[in-house]
């Protein structure tokens, strides 16, 4: 299994697989590579796909110290391009992922094809938060209640009633409670508005209309603020659009990075 070595010295586990250009997928906060697993072989079939696991989580080191932010997983994923000899990529960011590939974009233009986000949030102050009626229900005190709230919140009830797992967007169950709390910080002081107008890579921004989770409300804003942006719902879908709703939100984000419409 390769690893890279951030810059302060941290291994981070990384796979290819397939052939063709590269892409880097990157996965949700408190998610190894696994988040992925449904859907990678779509993609990997057309690309030479990258997955990683972020610092705390999977084979990566999780160093307990102050070193989780959303600029600092960017780093992370230039480490691992530089150590699989890729100069450009095309980035595809879910989640706190759209977060870190934000960073990518804006403080990196030349490392970036195409760039996908996700699901995901410009971040405080600018972006849509979640209720706090979510927020109350992810923190509450019975495990089993709190898992369940975060489940209905990626996927839809007909899904959950035929879908048994395992379900690999809930979190890396081994990463030790310092990196759990980091990469929540990481996302929480997330604010890239600024840097939005900097992304020159052309653009799709992608969301579920039900998605709850990481309000819809925040695709919109995220491609009106990037120069030509393009938006794209998938209607009915929550949080994991991209592994429930695959057969709709998977062939336009591949004729994007293709280039073929």
């Amino acid at each position: 299994m390769p690893h890279a070595r951030a810059a302060d010295g941290a291994a981070l586990h990384y796979e290819i697989h397939g052939a063709g250009r590269p892409l880097v997928l990157l996965s949700g906060q408190a998610n190894d590579h696994h988040w992925w697993d449904a859907v990678r072989d779509a993609f990997a079939g057309e690309f030479a796909t990258v997955v990683l696991d972020y610092r705390g989580t999977g084979a990566s080191d999780r160093p307990d110290t102050d070193t989780y932010s959303t600029p600092g997983f960017a780093r992370d994923v230039l480490a691992v391009l530089d150590h699989a000899g890729i100069d450009r990529a095309h980035v595809y960011g879910t989640s706190m992922g759209g977060r870190v590939a934000q960073w990518i974009a804006a403080d990196h233009p030349e490392r970036v094809d195409r760039l996908v986000l996700g699901c995901t949030s410009p971040g405080a102050p600018h972006g849509v938060e979640r209720g706090p009626e979510i927020r109350r229900a992810l923190a509450q005190p019975d495990p089993a209640a709190a898992r369940r709230t975060l489940l209905e919140l990626m996927y839809t009830p007909g899904w959950l009633s035929t879908h048994r797992g395992p379900f690999h967007t809930l979190g890396d169950p081994t990463m030790p409670g310092h990196a759990r709390r980091g990469h929540l910080r990481a996302s929480a002081r997330h604010d890239a508005w600024q840097a939005l107008p900097r992304i020159t890579a052309p653009t799709l921004v992608v969301h579920g209309t039900e998605d709850a989770f990481n309000p819809t409300a925040n695709a919109p804003l995220i491609a009106a603020r990037i120069p030509g942006a393009r938006l794209h719902l998938v209607p009915g879908a929550r949080h994991a659009y991209f592994e429930e709703f695959a057969a709709l939100a998977t062939p336009p984000v591949l004729d994007f990075l293709a280039a073929r419409g």
